[in-house]
């Protein structure tokens, strides 16, 4: 099953998905369509998980890129396929190569998928707190303007994540957000739990696409820690389970 942006449907040229669990091979605590090739699932499962979604997408197995993610501010440009054991260290992907699907992985991580429907440029980005606090969504678009986009003409989905009812964090995480900028107070709320703040990962990422210039922006709205479709790394860990299934979220050019 997959999610879909109604504002990057409307993009002629144009394929995208946002994957949940369901449809794959894997089992156990990866039951459903797990594409994290780091994980600890059977290769094999996830390779045919990954075939899957390629064909759903439109491209070979080996054109559906995906980088090996680092929490990190970086993006990288593809000009065509790279094996999957030498993939670039980065937490984004742009390209204007048509034929290839571009992705990234997460489990309550933010997805991002751009898109500027006149240059024809394509962009894909990891934004846990990390990234979106560091600049993964500003390189990205940096990134996307080399090859030739206008970030004022860009259309930007906003994929299932955690979301701020199941994102509790404590009050080091909400200094570390503050001491960057006395703004993002706005950002938490209260929780039950003393000394403990609920984190709005999405508004956060919207903010800083809008401050980046970015301004047609669509918000999916699905919660990856409470909605069972999806994998989930904190609901992972409340289970005390050993590891925990990635899902893929691509936008590729058709030829």
């Amino acid at each position: 099953m997959t999610f879909g942006s109604s504002l990057l449907s409307a993009v002629p040229g144009l394929r995208h998905a946002f994957f949940s669990r369901e449809g794959g091979v894997s089992s156990g605590i990866y039951q459903g369509l797990n594409g994290g090739i780091g994980s600890s699932d059977d290769p094999a499962n996830v390779a045919e998980n990954r075939r899957r979604m390629a064909e759903q997408m439109g491209v070979a197995p080996e054109h559906f890129l995906s980088v090996h993610q680092i929490h990190s501010p970086d993006a990288v440009i593809a000009t065509g396929p790279w094996p999957s054991e030498i993939r670039p260290r980065a937490d984004a992907i742009v390209t204007r190569t048509e034929g290839i699907a571009i992705g990234v992985t997460a489990a309550d991580c933010g997805p991002i998928l751009f898109a500027d429907p006149a240059a024809r440029v394509i962009g894909a980005a990891h934004a846990g707190w990390k990234g979106a606090l560091t600049g993964v969504l500003e390189s990205t678009i940096d990134a996307m303007e080399k090859l030739g986009a206008d970030r004022g003409s860009m259309v930007v989905a906003i994929g299932p994540l955690i979301r701020q009812d199941s994102y509790e964090v404590g009050g080091e995480f909400v200094e570390r957000f503050v001491d960057a900028d006395v703004g993002n107070a706005s950002f938490f709320i209260p929780s039950v739990r003393s000394s403990h703040s609920m984190f709005d990962l999405a508004g956060f990422i919207r903010m800083r696409l809008e401050r980046a210039g970015v301004l047609m922006i669509d918000d999916i709205g699905v919660d990856t820690y409470s909605d069972e479709r999806f994998y989930s790394y904190r609901r992972s860990v409340h289970r005390k389970e050993t590891d925990y299934g990635r899902h893929v979220h691509a936008i590729a050019l058709e030829p």
